[in-house]
């Protein structure tokens, strides 16, 4: 897209991304305005939205743009939050950043610019690279991704820091967040055990044997490495499978499934595609997680390979084709 002109709604978040992403759409004659997204905080967890907020105004200031904030609590309440807990609590594993870009980043914010006029949005997400978070984006519909803009798309971290630091802005050496999209620096685990019930439990080898106890079973996903306590054998140890309603893990010394038989196929739901006439080469079922060549079937992801390890009910599958991201889906049980 030619953005000459164009009016333009980038979401910023106070990081270096999004930063850096305004800076080349501004540099590159678009008619910009900034937008903070202030979401839900639970009661209890550390409220960093007024500093984000904060560092997002900054950005907005030393390049000399609009700058809005768009309240969207309750669609994180809806679309993440309670999308997450109740997901848990059915013993399975969802992709909470996978649904905050659906409902939030690329559903409330979209909406918001859309009716103020913009012609486009625009965020901070890596497209390739040793940074890609095209596994997150695959459940945006497809009219709105193909109006969002990702100027850092290409480039590196090093480089989008680089260019930071050229331009000056006011968060060039901020460290990266590492947490969930709406938790901040706290963890999935420190939250769960703040919202649901969470108790130790026993683990077992998939001979059934007693190994030792883990600190809750819906704390855990399939493929996670786990510390046991009272362990009677050394590990490493990573959950192969589990029972919440019994509260129990099945583990084992590697990732591979807990099935008799070499495991080749994995089924899915609520399907998502950019193009249906493009042709599934690979699939990925964990970030950062291998690709595996393969091909869909009826809403099932078959692979001549054996799979490395186990899927996660409830966890993303994402298909690529020749040219990259082209849709995806839920894991199901």
């Amino acid at each position: 897209m030619d953005v000459r002109g164009k009016k333009i709604f980038v979401g910023l978040s106070g990081g270096v991304d999004s930063a850096v992403s305004a800076a080349l759409l501004v540099r590159a004659s678009a008619r910009i305005t900034g937008v903070f997204i202030k979401g839900l905080y639970p009661p209890g967890m550390p409220c960093t939205w007024a500093t984000e907020r904060r560092d997002a105004m900054r950005i907005a200031a030393r390049l000399n743009i609009p700058f809005l904030t768009l309240d969207a609590h309750t669609e994180y309440k809806k679309e993440v939050i309670d999308y997450l807990l109740a997901e848990y609590r059915a013993g399975r594993t969802p992709n909470p950043d996978v649904m905050c870009n659906k409902g939030i980043k690329f559903g409330a914010f979209y909406r918001f610019a859309i009716s103020r006029g913009a012609d486009a949005i625009a965020t901070g997400h890596y497209r390739q690279g040793e940074k890609d978070q095209s596994y997150f984006l695959w459940a945006v519909p497809r009219e709105i991704l193909t109006t969002t803009l990702f100027p850092v798309g290409n480039l590196t971290k090093e480089d989008v820091r680089a260019r930071a630091r050229r331009l000056n802005l006011p968060v060039a050496n901020k460290k990266d967040s590492q947490g969930v999209c709406f938790l901040g620096s706290v963890s999935i685990e420190e939250f769960l055990r703040t919202e649901l019930k969470v108790l130790p439990g026993r683990a077992f080898d998939k001979y059934g044997r007693a190994v030792g106890m883990h600190e809750g079973a819906l704390l855990f996903t399939i493929g996670q490495r786990v510390t046991l306590r009272e362990a009677h054998e050394r590990g490493p140890w990573f959950v192969l499978a589990k029972d919440s309603t019994k509260n129990e893990l099945i583990v084992g010394n590697t990732r591979l499934p807990v099935t008799t038989l070499t495991q080749h196929e994995i089924r899915f739901t609520d399907a998502n595609w950019f193009n249906s006439s493009t042709c599934v080469r690979e699939a990925q079922y964990r970030y950062r997680g291998p690709h595996i060549i393969g091909q869909v079937e009826n809403d099932r992801f078959i692979t001549p390979e054996s799979l490395p390890e186990a899927p996660a009910p409830g966890q993303s599958i994402v298909f690529y084709g020749d040219d990259g991201l082209i849709g995806g889906g839920i894991i199901a049980a």
